[in-house]
């Protein structure tokens, strides 16, 4: 069997409005906490209180997601403003 190989390059990777998505998505998961703490006792009977700490874990992942994002926002944009003044950007320090 032969090895695959690609027949044309790879397409550039779509950057889209990044901090936003996670920040809608943080916000989703602790809207979807707190709609469901009232119900705190139907899921307890139920043994699916699970559901209730699921959605805490994801609005705690995506508090750390928002601060990765804008932290690589922040340093993509660093490079590319050492890129346009004409700097070596692999030499800037903190990039």
């Amino acid at each position: 069997m032969a090895k695959w190989t690609p027949k044309h390059e790879a397409p550039e990777p779509l950057e889209g409005p990044v901090v936003a998505t996670i920040t809608g998505g943080t916000i989703l998961w602790f809207v979807l906490f707190l709609v469901q703490v009232p119900f705190y006792g139907w899921f307890d009977d139920r043994d699916l209180t699970w559901w209730v700490w699921t959605c805490l874990a994801g609005a705690g992942l995506g508090l750390i997601g928002i601060w990765y994002v804008r932290k690589r926002d922040a340093a993509i944009k660093r490079h590319e403003a050492a890129r346009a003044a004409g700097a070596d950007p692999e030499a800037t320090p903190g990039a």
